[in-house]
């Protein structure tokens, strides 16, 4: 009977998970995952985790609960530290596998590979060589895997290219759908709004913590752009114009994201999704205002998420935030 491996649907889930599930599954295992956000999982994250963690860091314990309840013989906590040689992840990702052994009990085995590229060629494949030895997976089958688990990043980071979101992507992913045609990231209609929708794609991108933002914006006829659909290199090449650069790097890919979008234009307005109690996120976010504001006339708000998010507030803010929009592009007209 092939090894049952968790994979809690959050944080690093939104961008890894077809690569993870790819390599497991052709190692020989079962991969389980936990399942959309919903309030159980929330609930078991803000009674289990640390009191003064974010609201992610609360739903990552809550989706490890729920693996746990599925009986999975390994959780997969992957200890991701830096994938692009430059900048590092949230201190919590990197602490992640500890936190998770210091407050939970009864816990099946950790994978809790080191991801760190920096450590020189083919540290990722020795992470995931290490994690197929958890298994008792042999070279051959570990080798194999890693090249199918590459490949298959690939394409899940060309779909989210072609204008899919994650989760769009992810089910094209898990049931072998067909790729429709996608229509650039900026194309629309005349009348048509574009909001640029930044910020980290584990909160953007998880409907019950986001307070189904994008599908709101989607109800209200918005198109929402995010970080994920901009072009890998430009973003990659953008200058550094603070005094010093962000060192996290999704704090990072957020801002440069904004300055991509400036550039570029093509958006009507900026929205940046934020976590209550997010220390990176707090400077983030200000330095993303003030570049809106040195660079250009287009509207910026600011939308911050906790436990206690309401999806009233939450609408209410994006319809005046849109028919401010609207009025600013009717009167400019």
């Amino acid at each position: 009977m092939p090894a049952r491996v968790g994979i809690p649907g959050t944080l690093l889930y939104y961008l890894y998970f077809p690569v993870w599930e790819t390599f497991f599954r052709n190692i020989g295992a079962e991969v389980v995952t936990s399942g959309k956000t919903n309030k159980k999982a929330l609930d078991y994250g803000v009674k289990e985790a640390l009191a003064d963690a974010c609201v992610p860091i609360k739903l990552y314990f809550g989706h490890v609960l729920n693996l746990i309840e599925k009986g999975v013989d390994y959780l997969f906590v992957p200890r991701v530290v830096c994938l692009n040689g430059e900048t590092t992840y949230c201190p919590k990702f990197l602490g992640l596998p500890d936190m998770i052994r210091h407050v939970l009990t009864d816990l099946p085995p950790l994978i809790d590979v080191r991801m760190d590229v920096r450590e020189g060629t083919g540290a990722l494949y020795r992470a995931y060589s290490e994690a197929g030895r958890a298994l008792g997976a042999k070279w051959p089958a570990v080798a194999q895997a890693y090249g199918k688990a590459i490949l298959a990043g690939r394409r899940f980071f060309a779909l989210l290219q072609a204008g899919y979101q994650p989760p769009e992507a992810l089910e094209i992913f898990k049931n072998k759908s067909a790729v429709q045609k996608s229509p650039g990231h900026f194309h629309r209609n005349k009348t048509e709004l574009v909001f640029a929708i930044l910020g980290y794609p584990y909160l953007i991108h998880d409907q019950f913590v986001s307070v189904g933002l994008l599908n709101k914006l989607s109800k209200m006829g918005i198109k929402a752009v995010t970080a994920e659909n901009l072009p890998a290199k430009p973003l990659a090449r953008q200058p550094h114009i603070l005094d010093k650069r962000l060192f996290w790097t999704f704090s990072d890919l957020a801002y440069k994201a904004t300055q991509f979008l400036l550039q570029r234009g093509g958006v009507d307005g900026i929205i940046h999704l934020t976590a209550f109690g997010c220390g990176p996120d707090a400077m983030l976010d200000k330095f993303m205002e003030m570049l809106v504001k040195e660079r250009s006339s287009i509207p910026f708000m600011s939308l911050t998420v906790d436990e206690h998010s309401g999806e009233a507030g939450m609408t209410t803010r994006l319809e005046a935030f849109a028919d401010m929009v609207r009025r600013k592009k009717g009167a400019a007209a």
